[in-house]
């Protein structure tokens, strides 16, 4: 009997003790994701969100569960210029805020890093060639945006930040830090609007909401959008960027 209660005892120190342990990593975890917001913030990123992306992870990247998405607003200076075709002064900006964007992506990785977390960057904007999708990168902004409940995917294809529009830029950095999330995701704002469907000059939107489960190529035409930009803006940014889809959206 004097051995069963030392046993019971030893157990329920082990317990109290791991409770206790659980208690200052979730403190310390506290504190670095308000860090990692102020550093952010402090970095030129206009809003920051938290998701767990497990089951939409490539099998090469699901030591990262959670997903760290950031944005940069675009200039509306800029943007309301654009009317049939993209401005020079658009693509200018364009990779300036792309630039912007993966300097946040390096120094998140760093901070993460340096704190024993692991970390992988998204690149602002990159298209693999052998991706499962085509005209696709190895994990789309748009799915940590979505999932962290700060906006919806428009008709247009692109976020739609639920305060800011289509007019921003995205960043994703996946970790194994266990941050703060809901997946609470936000229902199409678009409704009957059908702007950017009409103003598409490539005509490779089609109309149709999103919603989840919906595949891209039920909204929009990525071949068709490329291959028009490619065609007809190749003497403006070497046929990578259009906007007027960006432009005309009233969100």
């Amino acid at each position: 009997m004097e051995n069963l209660n030392k046993n019971v005892a030893r157990d329920l120190n082990e317990i109290v003790s791991r409770r206790e342990e659980n208690k200052v990593d979730e403190i310390s975890d506290g504190k670095l994701v308000k860090q990692l917001d102020d550093l952010i913030t402090g970095l030129g990123g206009l809003f920051v969100g938290f998701s767990n992306v497990l089951g939409m992870l490539p099998q090469l990247l699901i030591k990262y569960p959670y997903a760290i998405t950031y944005g940069v607003r675009l200039s509306d200076a800029i943007i309301d210029e654009i009317e049939y075709k993209p401005t020079f002064t658009y693509f200018s900006h364009y990779r300036s805020v792309n630039a912007l964007i993966d300097q946040i992506g390096l120094r998140i990785m760093s901070f993460l890093q340096n704190n024993s977390y692991n970390a992988y960057t998204i690149a602002a904007s990159q298209s693999v060639p052998d991706a499962p999708e085509p005209y696709s990168g190895v994990f789309p902004h748009k799915t940590g945006a979505v999932a962290s409940g700060q906006g919806w995917i428009g008709k247009n294809g692109l976020f739609i930040h639920n305060d800011f529009g289509p007019r921003v830029r995205l960043g994703t950095v996946l970790t194994d830090l266990k941050l703060p999330c809901e997946n609470k995701i936000l229902e199409s704002k678009c409704f009957s609007c059908n702007k950017c469907v009409e103003a598409c000059p490539a005509m490779a939107l089609t109309g149709k909401a999103w919603h989840i489960g919906v595949k891209r190529e039920e909204i929009v035409d990525a071949r068709a959008c490329s291959e028009y930009m490619n065609k007809n803006f190749k003497h403006i940014g070497r046929g990578s960027v259009c906007g007027i889809c960006i432009k005309v959206c009233p969100f």
